[in-house]
């Protein structure tokens, strides 16, 4: 059995082993495989938030203490908010700031978000995001940070940054994409960062060492995407990931999650899940025993990361 309950880095976050992250659950259009049809006929503002709250209870009820919004993901961070304001609870709230959600309650949307990482974007989106959840904001990420685009050099996001942190809300960055690594090693550098979040998986491992090393450089390890998009699950592409999981009688999804529990560096593995149900398959990951044999199995299931990274732009939304 794996620990449960963590605490992300330096910040002190309590949080737990497996968090909710609510990329699904905020609006009716995601790359989620299935997506859609987890989420019924009705995709009304009101009939979605009613469908976030019914997941966010379910995982409150199972011992879930770790939640993830951000601003690109459509009304999560309202949804995230409501549901907080109706119960009295005691949980640590991620967001981001850096995309701007442009798709209009609309599935085909293009495109269904705008990014932008300057300064300015910085101030309006925590303002907006301060305005929904308040004193609840425990971590706010920079979403999707590359070396490229400058922000990790960026004098006056850092200073934005650097005077959030002072008022007691931690500071971390997401990455993304084939040179996930580079961005990590960049922010381990700067020493501005509490936490980081990254994909990491059976499929795209490739950013485990520097993962490994901003852990132990004090920085608190969130990963996303464990299932890669639904294509570590009974719906996806990974024929021989799913008999591996036959075989220990355990769901696809939990298997590629245990993976990720596996690893000692980790403090929190996000569920993407939209469903409740969904929700429960995932958190049967606590129960799985990840093994040297399961191990050496899975690493030839990885892929060349650009590759990887290809096929997920590829992924059609909904």
């Amino acid at each position: 059995m794996i620990e449960w309950h963590r605490t992300l880095g330096r910040a002190g976050l309590p949080a737990t082993a497996i968090g909710l992250g609510l990329a699904a659950l905020g609006r009716p259009g995601y790359l989620t495989l299935g997506h859609g049809d987890d989420l019924g006929e009705d995709r009304s503002v009101e009939a979605m938030e009613r469908h976030a709250h019914a997941v966010l209870d379910a995982a409150y009820d199972a011992g879930v203490r770790y939640f993830d919004a951000a601003r690109s993901y459509g009304r999560a961070e309202a949804f995230l908010a409501s549901w907080l304001d109706a119960r009295d609870v005691e949980v640590t709230v991620g967001s981001k700031w850096g995309y701007t959600y442009t798709a209009d309650w609309l599935i085909d949307a293009d495109p269904p978000e705008v990014k932008d990482l300057s300064a300015g974007a910085f101030r309006r989106q925590i303002a907006e995001t301060r305005d929904l959840l308040g004193d609840q904001l425990s971590l706010y990420q920079i979403h999707s940070a590359t070396v490229q685009s400058g922000v990790l050099a960026d004098a006056e996001v850092l200073e934005g940054l650097a005077a959030l942190r002072d008022e007691g809300v931690a500071i971390g960055l997401t990455a993304t994409g084939a040179a996930q690594a580079d961005t990590i090693e960049r922010a381990i550098v700067t020493g501005a960062f509490d936490t980081v979040q990254a994909t990491y998986n059976v499929l795209e491992p490739s950013a485990g060492p520097a993962l490994q090393r901003a852990h132990a450089a004090g920085m608190g390890v969130i990963v996303k995407e464990a299932v890669a998009n639904g294509r570590l699950t009974a719906r996806g592409d990974q024929a021989e990931f799913v008999a591996m999981a036959q075989e220990l009688g355990v769901a696809p999804d939990a298997l590629a999650l245990a993976h990720v529990l596996a690893r000692p560096w980790v403090d929190v593995a996000l569920s993407g899940a939209a469903t409740a149900e969904q929700l429960a398959s995932n958190l049967t990951a606590r129960e799985i025993e990840w093994s040297d044999a399961l191990e050496a199995r899975s690493q030839g299931l990885a892929i060349v990361p650009d590759e990887y990274w290809s096929q997920r732009s590829e992924l059609a939304w909904n």
